[in-house]
């Protein structure tokens, strides 16, 4: 079996084909400050005063306005805190929501996730299978701890070769967009092999997060290759030699070399997100930065607390403050509009952010999506740079 219908067959017990709908059993269903509050009127709606399934498979996430940011988001948090007080559910701050899922000891392998984000595939980094579903799913989910979905079918991607100086794993998933378009797995988990199987921790965070961006449901990359599986297409991708890359307006699948681009002006730039929120991201920023000054707006939001102390107890905090850096509280922050940092119309971001969807972080801004140490390099000339440019 491919991986995903391994898993599925496993929760339900028993073999599960593609693109069957099942019932599968929940190993956690998750809610955020954004979509939460609507989850829980919908479920007071449905239930009443019912209590939800089991509360320690439960836990509301707040990542996106934390704290909160006007009066409005104020009330939907309260909405939140006391839905989970009064049934003793878990409460998570203090960064994005899946990091601090998996820093919290909530993800193992082959379990089921639901959540609010379009983002929560990024924890199959872990080995389980994770999606963002919708609000009347989670309501259901609150109430029986099952959700219905579709096995999907598995595309088997081998990406081959030796990148080039400064290329990473960031560049590696823009590439596949490029390549495949952000429809290119619509419907489709992934299974990865080859160099992605030498991906470090946060880089596999980084390389599953944008499945979405293209559509994907779900994203693996094995330890093993699973033998005699029947995969709905077979890619093999060779990246030898590939240059860092560059999402361009206002779609991450318009993607160029950053040589291309080079020199276009830059007003601001963003280093964070559930993409690139790692310590090991702000840790290469840092070394590009360090004893040196930006030459425009930086920005950067660590995924979580534990991100902080770290960036603090290293060094890597103070290096980037020295350089000009403004360092914000963990969460989300740059990845929609409602943060400090929104662009004013004309203004340019470069963000290591997943989307760049027109009017998304401020009407008549152009964001570019790129690496870290793009996005760096990038800070330090005011235009747009390659990292060889500057390291």
């Amino acid at each position: 079996m491919t991986i995903a219908e391994e898993i599925i067959s496993k929760n339900i017990g028993r073999e599960v084909g593609s693109k069957e709908r099942v019932f599968v059993n929940l190993s956690l269903v998750t809610m955020r400050d954004f979509g939460g509050p609507n989850v829980i009127l919908g479920y007071e709606r449905e239930f009443g005063d019912t209590r939800p399934f089991d509360p320690d498979r439960i836990a509301v996430t707040f990542d996106l306005h934390t704290p909160p940011r006007n009066e409005k988001v104020a009330q939907n948090q309260k909405l939140l805190r006391d839905f989970a007080a009064k049934w003793g559910i878990r409460v998570i701050e203090n960064g994005v929501g899946q990091h601090r899922l998996f820093e919290e000891g909530l993800v193992h392998p082959s379990d089921i996730i639901i959540g609010t984000d379009s983002h929560m595939n990024l924890l199959s980094a872990f080995g389980c299978y994770a999606l963002g579903v919708g609000t009347t799913d989670i309501i259901g989910a609150l109430y029986s701890g099952r959700c219905w979905i579709k096995v999907p079918p598995t595309v088997r991607i081998k990406i081959s070769g030796t990148p080039g100086k400064g290329t990473t794993a960031k560049d590696l998933i823009l590439y596949l967009l490029r390549k495949l378009g952000t429809d290119g797995l619509l419907g489709y988990a992934a299974e990865f092999y080859g160099l992605p199987q030498s991906f470090k921790s946060h880089e596999r965070i980084t390389f599953l997060s944008m499945i979405t961006e293209l559509s994907g449901d779900i994203g693996f990359i094995p330890e093993r290759e699973p033998k005699d599986c029947v995969y709905e297409r077979e890619l093999d991708i060779d990246v030898d030699g590939l240059p860092p890359l560059i999402a361009c307006p206002h779609s991450p699948a318009n993607v160029r070399t950053v040589q291309e681009v080079a020199g276009e002006r830059i007003d601001q730039v963003f280093i964070g997100s559930c993409t690139n929120g790692r310590f090991e991201d702000f840790q290469i920023a840092a070394n590009i930065l360090k004893g040196r000054k930006v030459k425009c707006r930086l920005i950067c939001v660590p995924a979580t607390r534990n991100v902080l102390i770290e960036m603090l107890k290293s060094g890597v905090y103070l290096d980037l403050i020295e350089a000009g850096a403004v360092i914000s509280n963990p969460g989300c922050s740059l990845c929609t509009a409602g943060h400090p940092g929104i662009l004013a119309p004309g203004e340019v971001m470069v963000s290591t952010s997943n989307r760049n969807f027109i009017d998304k972080l401020g009407k008549g801004g152009k964001v570019y999506l790129a690496s870290p140490a793009t996005a760096a390099a990038s800070a330090l000339m005011g235009v747009i740079t390659e990292p060889s440019e500057v390291t």
